[in-house]
């Protein structure tokens, strides 16, 4: 410990410190749905925000469909008379009906619906009086100066002062039986500034990471002191301090898993056109441009289309380019961290090719096989860590919405990007006897990615101060808190954690999903 968090300090050395384990194969657009429903992603429903739309090869934004399907905690909480307070826990849809307050992106990350709150008057006091999030919808932004990034740290500085102040007023209106806030701006200063923090990132630039510039220890630091602040009201109250998942280097090559898939002779695309540019690659141009527009004009893009979501229509989303009567299976969306494949299954798909069970089984071998001889020509090493099925991690009723393979990319090294430093480590370059050689360059300009541990502390009455033993499992803290108000969440697939609901029943003896 070096002084940057003295109050979470504090709190480990009173309370009750675990790592905690995320939603293997899924840990970035699952991550909350997951932990605040304590299901898994194959019975919410949700791995990314754009999914396929079962038997067609179309893809539809799950947040204008029925999104999450499973009540998020509070919910059962709320139902069971509990008063309750959610400010601003990512990927959630605004409840009218809690007994007690919903605020949903007055400063989330991922902005879906825009700034709403419940009951309504409490968002117009909100905004009237602090205004909305000095960051706007989005913290993506290509081509940052050492100027920016100081501008950058600063509007994340104030939305954590300005987030602490009506935070601590709702607080100290007492009577909540859940208080349940999220700090999102460290996400942001995670994703867009490890290479400020990080010297063996290729984009570390020292003389831009001085002068106090380090983004992720000011933004720590000052959510540090909005903790402490929040405990100074929150008295004697137990509480529970979490990440969800944990940050490091970005890395990876999810943009050549299209042109692996080809090399392998198992994803058709449609031919060109005329000599034309395939839709996939316009729509990748588009998207690398609009990264690159000022703020301003990248903010007013976004009110747009928040004005225009609940509208969208299937036409509005591209659908899956294959030609599907040659295709085995093909990419699909599952976040940058670990790619999805979908096999082209008879019965499942429109036009499937290949036969469930043993053939298809014979077919997910041999792409293991040949996804793993990969080497990264930057290390030597394999370009793919593992390859995951998911109807051996989960079960469920929409375990057939979500990606079959699983593609983990090797971490150990950091991929670049073409927007940070000239494109330092940007391009990665591979082969393999199946393959040949295949080259890309990462246009992404975030430098840091998300990990699927994190951990949590907690310390209160009746918490004994320690260290967990193994991994609690995100899926737990879902049911952990329910029980903790005596309140039992019904088919989770996580458990509570003996050690915090015992702080409330010390009778509580219960089972964990813990592993070393």
């Amino acid at each position: 410990m070096d002084g940057t968090m003295p109050h979470l300090h504090g709190l480990m050395d009173r309370g009750l410190t675990a790592r905690t384990r995320g939603i293997e194969g899924f840990f970035v657009g699952s991550t909350w749905p997951s932990l605040y429903t304590g299901t898994n992603p194959a019975r919410h429903g949700v791995h990314y925000l754009l999914q396929i739309t079962p038997g067609t090869y179309q893809q539809h934004w799950c947040a204008n469909a029925s999104f999450v399907r499973r009540k998020p905690f509070w919910s059962a909480l709320s139902g069971a008379g509990r008063r309750v307070a959610v400010l601003d826990v990512p990927l959630t849809r605004l409840e009218h009906d809690l007994n007690g307050v919903h605020v949903v992106e007055w400063g989330g990350h991922d902005s879906l619906y825009g700034f709403h709150a419940s009951p309504p008057e409490l968002g117009e006091d909100i905004r009237a009086r602090f205004g909305l999030h000095p960051l706007g919808p989005t913290c993506d932004r290509a081509n940052r100066t050492a100027a920016d990034y100081r501008a950058f740290t600063e509007t994340l500085e104030s939305g954590v002062r300005l987030k602490t102040s009506w935070t601590r007023e709702l607080l100290a209106r007492g009577g909540w039986d859940l208080f349940f806030q999220v700090f999102t701006e460290a996400h942001c200063a995670g994703h867009q500034c490890w290479h400020l923090h990080d010297p063996a990132h290729p984009a570390y630039d020292s003389a831009n990471a001085g002068g106090g510039n380090d983004v992720m220890r000011r933004v720590y630091s000052r959510i540090d002191a909005a903790i402490g602040e929040i405990l100074g009201i929150a008295g004697d109250a137990r509480v529970v301090v979490f990440t969800a998942h944990g940050m490091s280097h970005w890395y990876g090559a999810q943009f050549l898993l299209h042109d692996i898939l080809i090399r392998l002779g198992v994803f058709v695309p449609p031919p060109m056109r005329d000599g034309g540019t395939p839709r996939s690659v316009v729509r990748a141009t588009l998207s690398a441009t609009l990264r690159r527009l000022p703020d301003w004009l990248r903010e007013r893009i976004a009110k747009v289309r928040r004005r225009v979501a609940g509208k969208r229509s299937q036409i509005d989303v591209p659908a899956i380019s294959l030609v599907a009567e040659k295709s085995l299976c093909f990419p699909l969306n599952n976040g940058l961290a670990v790619g999805g494949i979908r096999l082209n299954l008879i019965g499942r798909e429109p036009q499937g090719t290949l036969s469930s069970g043993a053939d298809a089984d014979a077919f997910c071998d041999q792409l293991e096989d040949d996804l793993l001889e990969i080497v990264d020509e930057r290390s030597g090493a394999p370009l793919i860590r593992r390859v995951l099925r998911t109807a051996q991690l989960y079960e469920g009723e929409y375990l057939d919405q979500l990606p079959d393979v699983l593609v983990e990319w090797n971490d150990e090294l950091p991929t670049g990007s073409s927007a940070l430093l000239g494109g330092a480590g940007a391009t990665v370059r591979a082969h393999s006897r199946k393959i040949g050689v295949v080259e890309g360059r990462n246009d992404y300009g975030r430098s840091g990615e998300h990990r699927p541990g994190g951990w949590l502390v907690a310390a209160g009455p009746g918490i004994e101060q320690g260290r967990m033993d193994g991994d609690v499992s995100l899926l737990d803290l879902a049911p952990t808190f329910a029980r903790m108000l005596g309140t039992e969440l019904d088919g989770s697939d996580g458990h509570p954690i003996a050690e915090l609901v015992r702080a409330m029943d010390p009778g509580f003896q219960g089972v964990h999903s813990r592993q070393p």
